[in-house]
């Protein structure tokens, strides 16, 4: 499917609040990324989590500007616009976001998703408007466009999501600059303000979102926990149980009970 027309099917099954529809745009393996929440849903989680938010919110979704693609990889902007037309389904103001979009066939494997809602409510708010002025700050004078900031996204998806660099356990992000092709302030500021997290929060999600992958199978002893947090980049238990909780909510076991459960 060329990449706008399944932009096209995206943004249709989003006007029509149809949580199926849009989930089915992932492949059955699939992970949608939401950057702000930091959370990764599959395509079940997915079609659960948008089943109660289209039962409290109507928006209208519009694609701003042109889909980029490169072989598998799909990038664009798009606004969101909240429909007053019943108080039931009033909203927050009109917001802009940018997804990023690996395809395999015609199923996307990874949907991440960054958007900035004026005025969503942020767990330490105070905290939350003094680092983004002084990512303001910091990044004023970094010569950065907006049009170099999405080309680099677009890149250090395609790396992350393709060539898998998470795993490296060496990963750093110099190496990861010179993989994308910028200097490390610039992907610096890609990060931390294009996708609102620092870099080893960044890196973490993509190991947390392998690990849940095979934490539900069953493949003897290769599937051990301690295995898994090596296999995907940690160099220690402890962190990746640390890294693990903050992703998902759940230590590695009790997300792989909980999963194994529900297969049954």
């Amino acid at each position: 499917m060329r990449a706008a027309a399944f932009v096209n099917s995206y943004f249709d099954a989003w006007n029509h609040c149809d949580p199926k529809a849009v989930a089915d745009h992932l492949a059955a393996d699939g992970i949608y990324c939401d950057i702000p929440e930091n959370v990764q849903r599959s395509h079940d989680e997915l079609i659960t989590s948008l089943t109660d938010f289209f039962s409290h919110y109507r928006h209208r979704y519009e694609l701003i500007g042109e889909v980029l693609a490169n072989n598998n990889t799909i990038a664009f902007q798009y606004r969101v616009r909240p429909l007053g037309n019943a108080r039931k389904f009033e909203s927050p103001t009109a917001y802009c976001g940018a997804e990023f979009m690996t395809l395999n066939g015609d199923a996307a494997m990874t949907i991440t998703d960054y958007y900035d809602i004026p005025g969503m409510p942020q767990p330490s708010s105070l905290n939350g408007i003094a680092s983004r002025e002084a990512q303001r700050l910091k990044y004023a004078k970094s010569g950065l466009t907006s049009a170099q900031m999405l080309e680099y996204k677009q890149r250090l998806e395609q790396i992350m999501l393709s060539q898998q660099a998470f795993l490296m356990p060496d990963l750093t992000l110099p190496k990861l600059a010179v993989a994308v092709g910028c200097s490390v302030n610039h992907l610096s500021q890609v990060i931390n303000s294009g996708f609102g997290m620092s870099f080893f929060d960044y890196l973490n999600l993509y190991r947390i979102g392998h690990a849940r992958k095979l934490l539900t199978r069953i493949n003897g002893q290769s599937n051990a926990i301690l295995n898994i947090a090596f296999t995907v980049g940690f160099n220690s238990n402890s962190a990746f149980y640390a890294a693990f909780k903050k992703c998902v909510g759940q230590t590695p076991a009790q997300y792989r009970r909980t999963q194994l459960q529900n297969t049954h």
